[in-house]
């Protein structure tokens, strides 16, 4: 859906709302179903996410080497955020089939990177890591902040356990995810040397702060309102970044132009919070394939089997490997034909991954 016209057709158009199986690793009395059910989550958090992702080396060079962020930046966050929701609310057999597939897309994600002169594999333990905790806890900080407000102390542990949880479908080890926030907290600190404010870091991050890459074209009367909320949305993400990130990436720091957005971002998403519809309406337009997802959890449709299972009993009961192991022979060949033959990898991760999360065309 890439149109203006698209989405307003796709509000006439219902959601398959087929129950899922079940209720996958989390479930409706989760604090993960009230976090990232919020509409902070998928505009404001999930910005802030892909935006401060971009400051590890590592991960930028893969970027910058496809240039899909740029090429099709709306496709990239469309099936990006529809993978982290069927990790937060879908069923268990069809998100561990989901990740099992990423682990072939990140497959082709290997190379030199042109800052550090050090290999980078998208599959490596610690730059999964690095994406796991910078998605989980920007979701959170964009929810405690222009939403209801910090998370009791009970349901903050909660939270980073079943972000533990959730790190079974990654080739990061769940032990390494701290359990409280002084432990999230500490886990950047220790990153924070390895992080650079290269050129190529600074063009993604600011490229990605535009919320408007995200949107499809919209009618020339709406763009004045649109650029104003896409500016607001900007400074909203802005003020969830420390400030010495926000100097290593050599973006603004105005305490007073964050303090002027968070009236009107607090008001505005607790409105949109208020009318399913509306969530609905707003997901449409960011990410018309994690509808489906959603709308489910949003208008609470109870799945076939109302239980909740974890990664690792999935796919040990549908026959997965740990992520970690996964697709090794894959992984070595992509590795060959970048590292060894001097030729681009493969897309076959790329090309059953369509059926899952969405087309890349």
């Amino acid at each position: 859906m890439n149109t203006f016209r698209d989405w307003i057709t796709g509000l006439t158009t219902a959601p398959d709302l087929t129950p899922a199986e079940d209720y996958g690793f989390f479930g409706p009395d989760s604090v993960t179903w009230r976090v990232w059910s919020y509409p902070t989550s998928l505009t404001i958090g999930f910005q802030r996410a892909v935006v401060v992702e971009e400051l590890d080396p590592a991960l930028v060079a893969a970027v910058d080497k496809t240039h899909e962020i740029y090429n099709r930046p709306r496709t990239r966050y469309d099936r990006t955020l529809r993978y982290f929701a069927m990790v937060a609310f879908d069923d268990s057999a069809s998100t561990v089939k989901a990740a099992d597939v990423l682990v072939k897309i990140h497959s082709k994600a290997v190379g030199t990177d042109p800052v550090t002169g050090t290999e980078y594999d998208a599959n490596d333990p610690d730059s999964q890591l690095w994406i796991h905790l910078t998605a989980w806890h920007s979701i959170l900080k964009a929810y405690e902040r222009y939403g209801p407000g910090r998370l009791s102390e009970a349901d903050e542990q909660r939270y980073w356990a079943e972000c533990a949880v959730a790190a079974e479908l990654q080739t990061c080890d769940p032990a390494d995810v701290p359990r409280t926030r002084d432990g999230v907290q500490a886990y950047f600190e220790r990153m924070r040397p390895q992080l650079i404010g290269s050129d190529i870091a600074r063009q993604a991050m600011n490229h990605l702060l535009q919320a408007e890459v995200m949107l499809p074209e919209m009618p020339r009367a709406l763009r004045p309102a649109t650029w104003v909320v896409t500016a607001l949305l900007r400074r909203g993400t802005l003020a969830t970044m420390p400030r010495w990130m926000r100097e290593m990436a050599g973006l603004p720091t105005s305490p007073l132009l964050d303090t002027l957005a968070w009236l009107p971002l607090r008001l505005g998403f607790a409105t949109v919070s208020l009318n399913t519809r509306l969530q609905l309406a707003l997901l449409q337009l960011l990410s018309p394939t994690t509808v489906p997802v959603a709308a489910r959890v949003l208008k609470k449709v109870p799945a076939v089997a109302p239980v909740t299972t974890t990664p690792r009993a999935a796919q040990a009961r549908l026959g997965y490997d740990n992520p970690r192991d996964a697709h090794r022979e894959l992984r070595a060949r992509q590795r060959h034909r970048v590292f060894g033959a001097q030729q681009a990898p493969s897309d076959e991760g790329i090309i059953e991954s369509q059926a899952i999360l969405g087309t890349v065309g």
